[in-house]
């Protein structure tokens, strides 16, 4: 389906319906639940097959990834897409098919706390990195060394949606032939498409708030064909090709994306402005409160004041009356993960990051008193009464 007269939200319904080598198109797409696929023939077909990149390995090549592959590459606005077995399986071999013994990478002091893990491995093999504040543009045009091959980075920062300039990022990378590699996950490309504004490759666990569901582990990576074609030879050869049910489960759920992000959206909005007015609340981090740091940058990343369905807000560091909040909470439940269409919480000093050295856990904000929470789309004014109602823990 090719329409400029449509909107997004159509041709996202209708983009990766397409079965290479299939003549029929099924209302609801296929499942090919095949380790192989039969070559008839003789052994010039075998050779056409291989040549053409057609369907051979499930490892190799699959429909269900193909098919999924297209609506996330539609989504992203890129060229091509891989699609993996996990969001940290996307992050490992994106970064392992550009980075070798003796290079450089600048990452995003406040990542997620297994990528800060990751990265860190990697220097086992030879690769070099430093981690800088990503709202500080200056900061990392100032860590840049003659080896910088990637700089890599979030959209908005996990717990404390500390947001990076994707256009700064992006001139500072190109100027010294670096990469700039996104991780997009906690807005997705619903709310910011980071390769218009100049990223190389963005990367999304599809696991999150593109599947939506809370049923499904998955990854991905969007770029351009010529970058995109390196990372699938190496995911072929490191074995993070995504499964074929949980990529037919994403594929179907994005279906509902845009009607799921909006709402999501438009509650994080609601119950921020909600959390920032309660007395018991410290802060509240999102875009669109009054305190808000970043306001101005927000503005020029988000369209529409649509900010993500991802904040944190801190109450008083009192594990007691912490403990007596979440049990009082009657619809926002804890979970470790995010993204779901039911809101959730996680409290990162003691799950994300509760591995990182208690002066790093200080320096990124990241207090006892700190609650992560993923809005999901129920009715905003129910989970505003929810919140308020528990936050009587602390009278």
């Amino acid at each position: 389906m090719e329409n400029e007269e449509f909107s997004f939200d159509t041709e996202l319904l209708y983009k990766g319906d397409k079965v290479k080598g299939c003549d029929i198109v099924p209302e609801a797409a296929p499942i090919f639940l095949t380790s192989a696929f039969n070559i008839f023939g003789d052994l010039d077909d075998v050779n056409s097959t291989y040549e053409s990149k057609g369907y051979t390995y499930i490892r190799t090549r699959n429909p269900n990834r193909h098919m999924l592959a297209d609506k996330i590459t539609y989504l992203e606005n890129g060229e091509d897409s891989a699609i993996f077995s996990s969001g940290m399986g996307a992050i490992q071999t994106v970064l392992f098919t550009f980075l070798k013994s003796g290079d450089h990478i600048i990452a995003g002091d406040t990542l997620y706390g297994e990528s800060i893990e990751l990265i860190e491995i990697m220097s086992e093999y030879g690769i070099e990195y430093t981690f800088v504040d990503f709202s500080d543009a200056d900061a990392v045009k100032k860590a840049v060394k003659p080896n910088t091959k990637v700089i890599y980075g979030e959209t908005a920062s996990n717990p404390c949606v500390a947001l990076a300039d994707i256009e700064a990022l992006a001139k500072i990378a190109h100027e010294n032939g670096a990469l700039l590699i996104v991780d997009n996950t906690f807005v997705t490309a619903y709310a910011v498409k980071c390769l218009d504004l100049g990223a190389d490759i963005v990367i999304n666990s599809l696991t999150k708030f593109i599947n939506g569901h809370s049923d499904a582990l998955l990854g991905s990576a969007t770029g351009s064909k010529e970058l995109i074609d390196k990372v699938l030879t190496r995911q072929s050869i490191f074995g993070t090709t995504g499964g074929t049910f949980n990529t037919w489960l994403v594929q179907r759920s994005m279906q509902t994306l845009g009607l799921r992000m909006r709402q999501q959206m438009k509650n994080a909005d609601k119950l921020a402005r909600a959390l920032e007015k309660n007395p018991h609340v410290l802060k509240v981090n999102y875009p669109t409160v009054e305190n808000y740091p970043q306001k101005e940058l927000a503005k020029r990343l988000f369209k529409d004041g649509m900010c993500g369905a991802m904040l944190s807000f801190e109450m008083p560091s009192d594990r007691a009356k912490i403990n007596d909040f979440m049990k009082r909470l009657k619809i926002c439940h804890y979970a470790p993960t995010l993204g779901g269409v039911r809101t959730t919480m996680s409290h990162p000093a003691t799950s994300s990051h509760r591995d990182l050295p208690d002066d790093m856990k200080a320096s990124l904000g990241i207090t006892e008193g700190l609650l992560r929470i993923s809005v999901g789309i129920e009715d905003a004014d129910d989970l505003i009464a929810d919140f308020t109602q528990a936050l009587k823990a602390f009278d």
